[in-house]
């Protein structure tokens, strides 16, 4: 069911990636800096091609939904360029809030921590997938179809954008000009893959990094001398990375948490629908608190007491 421009991007773009990839490694063994991991590298294809196999299995079915309401659109367009560019605003626009939910709502996060759990940046990051969001990724696409946006054309905006996505993991590449205004850098892309405190779910975008600065998720790259250098990965690292722990790691810390016989109705509906962190007791830290400690501030949360200093 792919379309013709889908094979003609997967074409074209598999050798960009081959030779992006290629000069990484030679910079990164010239330069003796050590952007790659045989172990790091294999979880990253690993856990791509997992994505991509259910992304597959699962194509038919949320396409058909898709079509479903393009078949009930409220608009229409007259003019190609104009459909084009607010397609490409529209779903990127949407990708933004997936993106950021996934951050926001432990329950979502559990999906996406896969992403993020690598210490390394490097091109071969950006293939680090989160699994299971084939699951529900369609359903942020339902309004663009009701909006008129055939589903086929919506799968390959998504599909070209993600070959930007794959471009920003990288350390080699520093601020590129003008372009940071608007777009998602590699300088941009970093800051949302540190664990430091300030720099915690922030530039969510896929491709324009204007929602985030509209949206108060915008958080720029600073200099050593204006903050500490940037620690990539989660902020409490996975204690035996398997390939069953590193995709369900943590499942399995979301079970122990919701079928504690101590807790409430409401703390239980917290452990899995609240902030990644959040915690009946203050034993650990959400993004928002990790970051008033740091700078001195009081702490907020959701049970509105003191907080302890560990990681979520």
């Amino acid at each position: 069911m792919n379309s013709l421009r889908e094979q003609i991007l997967i074409l074209t773009s598999t050798p960009i990636y081959a030779i992006i990839i290629g000069l990484e490694l030679l910079l990164s063994n010239y330069q003796h800096r050590k952007l790659y991991s045989w172990k790091d590298t294999a979880a990253n294809v690993y856990l791509m091609l997992m994505n991509g196999a259910l992304d597959l299995l699962l194509r038919g079915f949320y396409l058909v939904v898709l079509d479903y309401f393009y078949r009930h659109n409220i608009f229409s367009f007259s003019h190609v360029m104009v459909y084009w560019v607010m397609l490409l605003l529209l779903e990127d626009f949407m990708y933004y809030w997936l993106h950021r939910f996934d951050h926001e709502i432990r329950f979502f996060w559990a999906v996406h921590v896969t992403h993020h759990s690598s210490e390394n940046l490097n091109f071969t990051v950006g293939f680090r997938s989160s699994v299971f969001q084939p699951l529900y990724r369609f359903i942020y696409f339902i309004p663009l179809a009701l909006m008129g946006f055939k589903p086929i054309d919506i799968i390959f905006i998504y599909s070209a954008t993600q070959i930007w996505g794959i471009f920003v993991h990288t350390k080699l590449i520093n601020k590129m000009g003008w372009l940071e205004y608007f777009l998602v850098t590699p300088s941009h892309h970093r800051v949302h893959h540190a664990s430091n405190a300030k720099y915690l779910d922030k530039n969510m975008g896929m491709f324009l990094i204007i929602w985030d600065k509209m949206f108060g998720t915008f958080q720029p790259e600073l200099t050593e001398k204006e903050y500490q250098p940037i620690r990539f990965g989660l902020t409490k690292p996975i204690e035996k990375e398997t390939p069953s722990t590193i995709i369900f790691h943590e499942w399995v810390q979301i079970w122990k948490d919701v079928t504690r016989k101590d807790l409430s109705f409401k703390d239980k509906w917290n452990y899995l629908f609240g902030p990644p962190g959040w915690s009946h007791d203050g034993s650990r830290q959400t993004s928002e608190e990790m970051r008033a400690e740091e700078d001195g501030q009081p702490a907020t949360s959701l049970h509105e007491e003191p907080v302890i200093a560990l990681k979520r």
